[in-house]
């Protein structure tokens, strides 16, 4: 009999687990049991379903059950793993479809549950009207309520709360945008929020900072949210302050978590129990910077944390090299992109850090059509190693935050961005890239 791989969980880290696993290694069995009724599809798109940029959720799909069969991989939609016994290696699964349960086998397990969203500890978010966007059955329902919608408050106004309030605009709703912090992105520099809120406001979302949600008011359907600086009508409430790891099964199996709440893995995804891995939003990665395990719940991380579970798995080398939390997104006309470390966030750390704050042009002053680009960089003060940065443009010039990255991974200094052969042409950049002006600042 061949080696078994179950994975429980069919999204990004449990898909990409799998499909590396049988590609190679052929011989391995791989079975993958999905709570949901949707596998390997990018969450990250729901945003743009529900402003109509995407027609559909199925475009999403990146490969269907029957799609993962072909290839040799079993999948199970609507399979609920409930409890595994790592002695005998043994799990327990029950079948929404069908309404049983019954039990299977592993010689190789990867945990790929995923996370959940968090409520606020507050009266009415049970209420009908109270939503929130983390799965492709999200979507549907966000979708569905669309559909008679008229005013809309989003609750937290990081990545989600702000891609989905130029969702909810784009639909023709009222939008109030409710942050309990100073500032939209509140984990970054105030440079940065500050660009957001214009942005934000500049296509009619309100928004409020500083404010404290005390509670949902309605009979049984959401009529309007009582904050600290006074009522918000809403017939539609999105609750996007934040997710948690979903552990509860690797917790009652004996799975060993980390300083973040998040399973503990090695470089290659393997965890405390024989056999056991963890991969996605369930599992901790290593922070380069920071020097410690770091919970980066991201799509792109997730797929490389399942890649290289699968390709240790079938026999091969294979390492996850940890990350420095580059993340990017947009707001209505603005590519916000982040990676490193804050200020705020490096002297919270511990570092002796300073930063500064730039604004050049994604192309040439005299090329027509050239926008504002903004950059700042964080850096260490005596030895100029490079701690963070951000890059706020009006499209991919925001993609330099990449440059940044690549530095980060490798511990470089500001000198090493000087240093750097950066591409020019006048539609792409002024013949000082932003980068490099934003260096010249530092002293």
């Amino acid at each position: 009999m061949g080696k078994r791989m179950v994975v429980v969980g069919g999204v990004a880290g449990g898909a990409s687990a799998a499909a590396k696993a049988k590609r190679e290694n052929p011989d391995l069995e791989v079975v993958v049991y999905e709570k949901s009724g949707w596998v390997s599809y990018g969450a990250c798109g729901l945003p743009y379903v529900l402003s109509g940029e995407i027609p559909r959720l199925e475009r999403l799909v990146a490969r269907t059950p029957e799609e993962f069969r072909k290839g040799g991989v079993e999948v199970h939609t609507r399979h609920e793993v409930v409890d595994v016994d790592p002695e005998l290696r043994t799990l327990t699964v029950f079948d929404h479809g069908e309404g049983r349960t019954f039990q299977d086998r592993y010689d190789y397990l990867v945990l790929a549950t995923g996370a959940k969203p968090t409520l606020p500890p507050i009266p009415g978010t049970e209420q009908a009207g109270v939503y929130t966007l983390r799965s492709m059955e999200d979507g549907e329902a966000l979708l569905r309520a669309l559909e008679g919608a008229k005013r809309a408050a989003i609750l937290g106004a990081g990545y989600i709360g702000l891609e989905v309030a130029e969702a909810f605009r784009k639909r023709g709703l009222e939008v109030t945008l409710l942050e309990l912090k100073d500032r939209p992105l509140p984990h970054w520099d105030e440079e940065v929020g500050n660009l957001l809120k214009e942005e934000l406001e500049r296509h009619g979302v309100e928004v409020w900072t500083g404010v404290k949600v005390e509670a949902l008011r309605g009979q049984g359907r959401v009529e309007a949210v009582e904050t600290s600086e006074g009522v918000v009508p809403a017939d539609l409430v999105l609750v996007a302050t934040g997710i948690r790891p979903h552990t509860a099964l690797a917790q009652a199996m004996g799975v060993a978590l980390g300083p973040t709440g998040a399973i503990a893995t090695d470089e290659e995804m393997r965890t405390n129990l024989e056999g056991v891995y963890a991969a996605g939003d369930v599992a901790e990665s290593f922070h380069h910077l920071l020097k410690r395990p770091y919970w980066l719940p991201l799509g792109d991380v997730a797929n490389k944390h399942g890649r290289t579970a699968g390709a240790v798995i079938a026999g091969k080398k294979a390492r996850f090299h940890g990350v420095v939390g580059t993340a990017i997104f947009k707001a209505f006309g603005l590519a916000v992109a982040t990676t490193g470390l804050s200020l705020e966030g490096a002297l919270r750390e511990g570092f002796r850090a300073k930063k500064v704050f730039i604004q050049s042009r994604d192309g040439a002053h005299y090329y027509p059509g050239s926008q504002p680009l903004w950059v700042e960089l964080v850096y260490e003060e005596g030895t100029g190693r490079l701690l963070g940065g951000a890059v706020v443009a009006h499209g991919h010039g925001a993609l330099r935050i990449d440059a940044l990255a690549a530095l980060l991974h490798r511990g470089g200094t500001v000198e090493d961005l000087l240093a750097l052969d950066l591409a020019y042409a006048p539609p792409y950049s002024p013949v000082w890239d932003p980068l490099l002006i934003a260096a010249q600042q530092v002293r």
